[in-house]
């Protein structure tokens, strides 16, 4: 599922740091979380804490996960904190063709095809496409065939100059809302790979998008959409993203469901219509 330059660089990041102590802390701050009230969540002492973040004591494994948990440090991570301190990863990292995951597959593939006329998809960490449905594939009508040779990545796909951004009406908005989650991610999972991603895509050229067309007044938008082109019409969506709640592999944290839901009448009727 992720690459073996994620796990890579996540391992590297723990060797090379003098312990876990530095790592917690550096969690800690990003939470905003005191040691105390690290300490009163984990049920521990201040000192202990204080104790472990200098490298004055060696926290168990069971201490490490459950101090991670408290800070909602993601799965990857956690296994980094293990290294750090000297213990084996916890979390396993199965690849999601492996037999051990069908049913999660199949699962998702059912989930997204439930959807259409919908469009919706499957993305890892770093915006591979796992899987994706009918309505994806009728949005990417007429992006060139070296866009959408595999592995697909739904940023490449979205922002490149030669793939749907031309027909993105609201280009710049939409733009900069996917440059920001992605530096949120990059943030929150220090990921060399998203990096990587991220640096690629925030320096590909922004083509002239179409002349603006001023929304139907009676269309109120509830969230940001994306305003696309397609066959001569416009169709407005709003996207969610849902994840996994309380995942036990790295896999499966790092997955994610995208939905694209009609953002207006006309949208879902067009969509009704050209997928029935």
């Amino acid at each position: 599922m992720t690459t073996a330059a994620s796990g890579t660089a996540a391992t590297a990041s723990a060797s090379a740091n003098p312990g876990v102590g530095p790592l917690l802390r550096a969690w800690r701050e990003r939470r905003r979380v005191s040691q105390l009230e690290l300490a009163l969540r984990a049920d521990s002492s201040a000192r202990h804490i204080s104790f472990v973040e200098t490298g004055r004591s060696r926290p168990s494994a069971e201490m490490v996960l459950r101090l991670a948990e408290h800070l909602d440090v993601p799965v990857r991570e956690r296994n980094a904190l293990l290294l750090a301190a000297g213990y084996a990863p916890h979390y396993p990292e199965t690849p999601l063709e492996d037999p051990a995951l069908d049913a999660l597959r199949e699962g998702m593939e059912r989930l997204i095809r439930g959807y259409e006329p919908y469009p919706a998809l499957v993305v890892d960490a770093t915006y591979r496409v796992m899987a994706a449905n009918r309505g994806i594939t009728m949005l990417l009508d007429g992006v060139p065939e070296s866009l959408l040779t595999p592995p697909l990545n739904a940023m490449r796909l979205t922002l490149h100059p030669e793939g749907l951004a031309p027909r993105i009406r609201n280009l710049h908005e939409w733009r900069g809302h996917l440059l920001a989650q992605m530096e949120r991610q990059i943030a929150l999972h220090r990921s060399r790979p998203l990096r990587e991603l991220y640096e690629e895509v925030a320096a590909y050229p922004v083509p002239a998008a179409p002349d603006p067309e001023e929304p139907d007044g009676s269309a109120a938008y509830f969230a940001l959409p994306m305003r696309i082109e397609h066959e001569g019409r416009t169709l407005s969506f709003v996207s969610s993203i849902s994840t996994f709640n309380t995942p036990m592999d790295v896999t499966v944290a790092e997955l994610a469901i995208e939905t694209f839901l009609p953002a207006d009448p006309a949208t879902a009727k067009y969509l009704r219509s050209a997928l029935s």
